[in-house]
């Protein structure tokens, strides 16, 4: 909960620093803020069972101590608050105060921008507009992606910098300077094409008179192939669509269907440009089946492709340096791996779950680990492995036949070792598709 990370770092609530010298009885009684905290610490350990209990609790205290010394800490919280219960009153309320103690806050900077806008007026557009350049200079100048997931850290990369050049163009249309708000909206979609940047491109050219591009823009986000982009939102695009274009053709609709035709012709063209850029990043970007995937080894620039280990039966082990579990498990993925190592049809592949190399380096070299290690490629979020240890086999055919979340320590390697001879056997029929093993096992 957003709450209890604040609260970490704001000891005015009724605890001083540990190295703080303790406070007398009369000192305590005589401060008055002293007391106040004490009551919020208080309300707050009862209320902390969701955002909007929290809510209630901070406003109640405000009601009660209008000019209250903990204004400035409790403001912030109840623009974070508002943000994890998606109150769009409430952040506009509280955000505009919290960024004035926090003018640097990404979060707030995001979500406040969004809901100023959606709560209107001159005023509140202003203020989007301020804090979509501040949102704008904030992403811009992030360091160069990198990480275990490059393309997917580039991805929310372009899409953060696109909502923020939608939220200024947003704000300047409200404002009326119709001019710079076309010019903002076509960079949100030159950032990140997607349904929203090319609606907000598509309002501000239909603002400025550009009717017939309006059209065309508003097409694009009708047909931009978008998986966030709600029901509501793609029947309100075909409805403003057909709105738009009856008036530039008499009332008729004739020749709207070739229209959209050409839009979707045209967005697949860019999303196919996006995809080759990421791939440039990540060979993975957006390949559902494993056996396309090419896994990058910890050591050098070293890459396996999976397609390559067809005809072989594949056992993955997926695992972590903090899990300990993973550690008690490795002595017995050795027993399994001496069952079969005359066999050049069986292959163990040793996958950490998204780490940093160094990290996994230093492990391997205290625990004396073999360093035959493959960095998570997109597996883990494709195969939703959401607890580790996880075994995954892989048959000849390149399908998989079994799952094992967690182990039993006395079973595991017996388990392991029918499976994959199962497949050695018969690789077709003996084992059925995908039987999966519930979690016995794990760190959690």
């Amino acid at each position: 909960m957003v709450l209890a990370a604040g609260l970490a770092g704001v000891p005015v609530f009724g605890q001083a620093p540990a190295d703080a010298p303790p406070k007398s009885a009369s000192t305590a009684v005589d401060d008055p803020s002293e007391a106040e905290r004490n009551e919020l610490a208080a309300e707050l350990r009862e209320a902390q069972t969701s955002p909007l209990d929290m809510i209630h609790a901070l406003e109640a205290h405000l009601r009660k101590y209008p000019d209250s010394p903990l204004r400035p800490e409790i403001m912030p919280l109840l623009a974070k608050e508002a943000v994890e219960a998606g109150d769009v009153q409430r952040i506009a309320l509280y955000g505009v105060p919290a960024l004035e103690a926090a003018p640097n806050d990404v979060l707030l900077l995001d979500r406040v921008s969004s809901a100023l806008l959606n709560v209107g007026g001159r005023e509140n557009a202003e203020k989007a507009l301020e804090y979509g350049k501040r949102f704008e200079g904030y992403v811009a100048n992030l360091p160069t992606v990198e990480g275990s997931d490059p393309a997917r850290n580039q991805e929310d990369h372009d899409r953060a910098l696109e909502r923020a050049m939608v939220y200024q163009a947003r704000a300047l249309g409200m404002l009326g300077r119709n001019d710079e708000a076309r010019k903002t909206a076509q960079l949100a979609y030159i950032s990140y094409a997607d349904e929203q940047s090319a609606r907000e491109w598509a309002d501000a050219l239909s603002r400025a008179g550009n009717d017939q591009q309006a059209v065309e823009r508003l097409a694009d986000a009708f047909a931009i192939p978008d998986a966030r982009a709600s029901v509501d939102n793609r029947a309100l695009d075909r409805k403003v669509l057909g709105e738009m274009y009856r008036k530039l053709h008499g009332g008729s609709e004739t020749g709207l269907g070739d229209e959209i035709l050409a839009a979707y012709d045209r967005t697949s063209v860019d999303i196919e440009k996006r995809r080759a850029q990421l791939r440039l990043l990540d060979p993975n970007t957006g390949l559902t089946d494993p056996m396309k995937f090419t896994l990058r080894a910890l050591e050098s620039d070293q890459k396996l492709e999976m397609a390559s280990l067809k005809g072989k039966v594949l056992i993955l082990d997926f695992w972590a340096t903090w899990c300990v579990p993973c550690r008690a498990q490795h002595p017995l993925y050795d027993q399994v791996k001496k069952r079969f190592a005359d066999r050049s049809d069986v292959m163990f592949l040793s996958i950490n779950a998204a780490e940093d190399r160094d990290l996994i380096s230093h492990f391997l070299d205290e625990q004396k680990w073999s360093r035959t290690v493959y960095l998570d490629s997109g597996l883990v979020r494709l195969w939703s492995v959401n607890s580790i240890p996880a075994t995954v086999v892989i048959d000849k055919q390149g399908q998989m036949a079994s799952r094992m979340n967690g182990f039993i320590p006395d079973s595991f390697v017996e388990q392991l070792a029918k499976r994959v001879e199962a497949l050695l056997v018969d690789p077709v029929a003996t084992t059925p598709r995908l039987v999966k093993t519930p979690p016995l096992f794990n760190p959690q």
